[in-house]
C-alpha cells in the first residue's frame, strides 16, 4: 500500500514538473498567467476523478476545434463518485489556432493540482475552470481582483479620463452583445496621438444582468489602477481589460455605440433610474436609491457569520476588531498560541464556535500600512493543501490583523524539541518534508507572482489534525521596505536556517528557501535545533556535524534518538541527508530548484546527481569550507564577523 501511494506521487510530481513547460507557441496564444488557484479538498475516488477530468478536457478541445469560430465551451460527467464540471474560454479576438494554444497550457497548468476537485487557470487569452459541482451561473464572487501594470500612462490626466469612460463604455455595451464579447479603442483626448485599447467578456452561461453585475464590481476594480498604462480584472463570470498599447488586431474592433442606449457617456446606474422612471415608480426609485447608498457607502463593513464558509474563489473577508478582540479575550496571555518574526499570534474563538487563529503584526512601516490590504489580498489567493489559508483581515488605525485557520498540533518545532518530542514516526516527518517542499514549489514556481518565504524553519511549519504540512507566514516578507532585511533576532537559531547570501550581502532568490528547507530536513531526521551544539561530538553545530557523518558514511548517526530504528533504512537516511547538503550548497546556483527537490524526494536511491559539496560555512562562532567560492565572496573571519552581529555572539 505504502508502495503504491509513493509511486502515486512519484507520477504526480513527475507530471506536475514536466507540464510546468511547454513548447512556446509560434503564434500570440497570449498565455502570460494572471490568477491559480487549487481546490484544498481532494476527490474521493482519484480513478474516477481523473476519467471524468480527461473526458471533459477532451470534450472541451474538441468544441473548440471544431471550425465553427466557438471560443466558449462547457463539458461535464455527472455521473459519478466525482462528478467534474468544466469552462473554458478564449478571446474572440484570438484565432483558433491561439486558442487552443493556449486552453492546452491551461490544461498542463491545472493539472498541476493534482486531484484537488476545483481549480482555475486564467490567463490573458483564455480561462479553464473545473468544479465538483454545477458552476456555470455563477457571476461574480468575492475573490474577485485587479491586476494593475507598473507604468504611468503617457498624458496621465487625459489618460484616465478617456480609460475610466472607455470602461464605462464596456460595462454597459457589453452585455447587450450577442455572446457578451467586446474589443474596441478610443483615441486620448488631447494625448499626442495616445490610443487606449479595451475588452470586455463574459461567460455565455450567466444571463445579461449576471454579465452587467460581474463587469459592474470589474470596473469599480480597475478604476484603482488609472493612470496606470494598463490593467485587467477578473472574476468568477467576466474579464475586463485596458492598455495604451494593442493587444488585439484592428480587425477585431466593434463600433459599441448603437448598444450603449443613450451615448458614450451613459451609466448602468442612469439606464436604471430611466427605466424606473418610465415606469412611474417613485418609491421603487427611492428604495434602489436606499439600497445602493447602504452597499456603495459600506463595502468594509465586518462581515459577522461563518468565516470559514470561504470558497475557493473568495477573497479575504473583513472583521471587525470588536468581533477579534472578544474571540481572543482581549488577546491575553493564555490565549497566546506563539510569537513569530512578524507578531504573535492568539487562538480565537467565534461566537458560532469555529476556532481560528489571529496574528497582530508587528510591522510599524508606512509602507506596510500602505500596502497591506494589496499584500493581503494576494496572500488569500494563495490556495494550496500544504499552505496556511488566510481567510481574513482587520485593519484599525495601527492595529494590523491577519485571521487564519487553526491548526489544531501546532507548530513542527514542538514535534522535534518541544513537549511532543518522539510522538512523529519516521513515515510523518518523510510526509512532512514532502509537504514543505510542495508547498514552497507552490509558491516559487506555479503561483502567479513568485512568492519567497525567507524565513522557513519548524516554527512556520503548522500541522493539522491528521499531521498534514501547513506552511505559515508565507507572503508577509513583502510587507517589509525594501532595506530591512528579514532576519529575526528575537529567537535564537533563527540565522541558522538563512542562506549565507542573504544574511551576509542581502542576496535574495528562490534558493534562500531551499537553503533552509535543507536545514529544516536536518532537524526533521535529527530532531535537534540547527543552532545546539553536540555535547557529545567535536563536530559542532548541526549543518557541520551533517557534513561530517556524510563525509566519513557514518549517516545513521544523524538520526534522532527517539525514533524506532526499524522504521527507516540506511539507504533512506543517506538520501534525505544528501539532499538536505545538496540545498545547503553555496553558491546558490548549486542548489536545485524546489521542483527539482520534489523529484529527488520521489525517485528511488539517493540523490539522482553529483554529490553535495562541502558548505561554505556553519553557524555559531565559526565559518569553514570554500570560502572563496561562496556567493558572497567573504573571508570565513568576516563570515564570523557578520554572523556575530546578528547573534549577539
Amino acid at each position: 500500500m505504502e508502495t503504491t501511494g509513493w509511486s502515486l506521487r512519484l507520477i504526480l510530481v513527475v507530471a506536475a514538473v514536466s507540464t510546468t513547460w511547454w513548447p512556446p507557441a509560434n503564434s500570440q496564444p497570449q498565455t502570460n498567467l494572471l490568477n491559480r488557484g487549487c481546490s484544498q479538498y481532494n476527490a474521493t475516488n482519484i480513478a474516477d476523478f481523473f476519467r471524468n477530468l480527461n473526458a471533459t478536457f477532451s470534450d472541451l478541445r474538441s468544441q473548440l476545434s471544431n471550425g465553427g469560430g466557438r471560443r466558449f465551451a462547457t463539458a461535464q460527467q455527472e455521473r459519478s463518485s466525482d462528478p467534474v464540471y468544466a469552462m473554458a474560454q478564449c478571446r474572440n479576438y484570438l484565432s483558433e489556432a491561439d486558442c487552443l494554444a493556449c486552453f492546452d497550457a491551461a490544461v498542463s497548468r491545472i493539472r498541476n493540482c493534482s486531484a484537488a476537485n476545483g481549480a482555475r487557470v486564467i490567463y490573458d487569452g483564455c480561462f479553464l475552470r473545473y468544479e465538483s459541482n454545477n458552476f456555470y451561473d455563477d457571476t461574480t464572487l468575492p475573490g474577485n481582483i485587479q491586476i494593475c501594470g507598473n507604468r504611468t500612462a503617457p498624458q496621465a490626466a487625459a489618460f484616465s479620463a478617456a480609460g475610466q469612460a472607455l470602461l464605462t463604455d464596456l460595462e454597459v455595451a457589453t452585455p447587450r452583445i450577442n455572446g457578451f464579447f467586446a474589443a474596441t479603442r478610443r483615441e486620448v483626448t488631447n494625448g499626442d496621438n495616445l490610443t487606449i485599447y479595451g475588452v470586455a467578456q463574459c461567460a455565455e452561461t450567466v444571463t445579461q444582468r449576471g454579465c452587467l453585475d460581474c463587469l459592474t464590481v470589474a470596473y469599480k476594480n480597475l478604476q484603482g489602477c488609472l493612470p496606470d498604462a494598463d490593467g485587467r480584472a477578473i472574476d468568477a463570470a467576466c474579464f475586463l481589460r485596458y492598455s495604451d498599447t494593442p493587444f488585439f488586431a484592428d480587425n477585431q474592433t466593434l463600433d459599441i455605440r448603437p448598444f450603449l442606449g443613450g451615448g458614450g457617456d451613459s451609466s448602468k446606474k442612469k439606464a436604471i433610474i430611466g427605466g424606473l422612471v418610465g415606469g412611474g415608480g417613485l418609491v421603487l426609485i427611492l428604495l434602489a436609491f436606499l439600497l445602493w447608498y447602504k452597499f456603495s457607502r459600506k463595502p468594509k463593513a465586518a462581515p459577522r457569520g461563518n468565516i470559514l464558509g470561504a470558497t475557493e474563489l473568495q477573497g479575504p473577508n473583513i472583521y471587525s476588531y470588536k468581533d477579534l478582540k472578544a474571540a481572543t479575550n482581549n488577546f491575553t496571555e493564555e490565549n497566546k498560541l506563539g510569537e513569530g518574526g512578524f507578531g504573535d499570534v492568539y487562538k480565537a474563538t467565534l461566537k458560532n464556535g469555529n476556532i481560528i487563529a489571529v496574528k497582530k503584526l508587528d510591522i510599524s512601516s508606512g509602507r506596510a500600512k500602505a500596502d497591506f490590504e494589496t499584500e493581503v489580498r494576494l496572500i488569500s489567493n494563495v490556495h494550496h493543501r500544504n499552505l496556511v489559508r488566510l481567510l481574513g483581515y482587520c485593519s484599525k488605525g495601527s492595529e494590523l490583523l491577519l485571521v487564519y485557520e487553526y491548526m489544531a498540533n501546532g507548530s513542527l518545532d514542538r514535534f522535534l524539541y518541544g513537549d511532543k518530542r518522539g510522538v512523529l514516526t519516521w513515515k510523518q516527518r518523510c510526509n512532512i518534508i514532502f509537504g514543505t517542499a510542495r508547498g514552497l514549489a507552490y509558491l516559487h514556481e506555479q503561483y502567479h507572482v513568485c512568492i519567497i518565504h525567507r524565513d522557513i524553519k519548524p516554527s512556520n511549519i503548522l500541522l493539522d489534525d491528521d499531521f498534514q504540512t501547513k506552511i505559515a507566514d508565507f507572503g508577509l516578507a513583502r510587507l517589509l521596505p525594501e532595506n530591512q532585511s528579514h532576519v529575526s533576532t528575537k529567537f535564537a537559531g533563527t540565522l541558522g536556517y538563512t542562506a549565507p547570501e542573504y544574511a551576509i550581502g542581502g542576496h535574495l532568490s528562490e534558493k534562500v528557501d531551499t537553503y533552509s528547507f535543507g536545514v529544516v530536513i536536518l532537524e526533521i531526521i535529527s530532531g535537534r535545533r540547527s543552532s545546539d551544539m553536540n555535547v557529545d561530538s567535536d563536530t559542532g553545530f548541526l549543518l557541520e556535524e551533517a557534513w561530517k557523518l556524510y563525509e566519513s558514511g557514518m549517516h545513521l548517526k544523524i538520526a534522532d534518538e527517539t525514533l524506532n530504528s526499524s522504521d527507516y533504512t540506511p539507504e533512506e537516511m543517506k538520501k534525505l541527508l544528501e539532499i538536505a547538503l545538496i540545498g545547503t550548497q553555496s553558491p546558490a546556483s548549486a542548489r536545485p530548484t524546489m521542483s527539482e527537490v520534489l523529484v529527488m524526494l520521489v525517485s528511488d536511491g539517493s540523490a539522482e546527481q553529483k554529490g553535495p559539496s562541502r558548505p561554505s560555512f556553519s553557524y555559531g562562532n565559526r565559518a569553514f569550507g570554500d570560502t572563496t567560492s561562496n556567493s558572497t565572496g567573504s573571508s570565513a573571519s568576516n563570515a564570523t564577523a557578520s554572523i556575530s552581529q546578528f547573534t549577539g555572539r
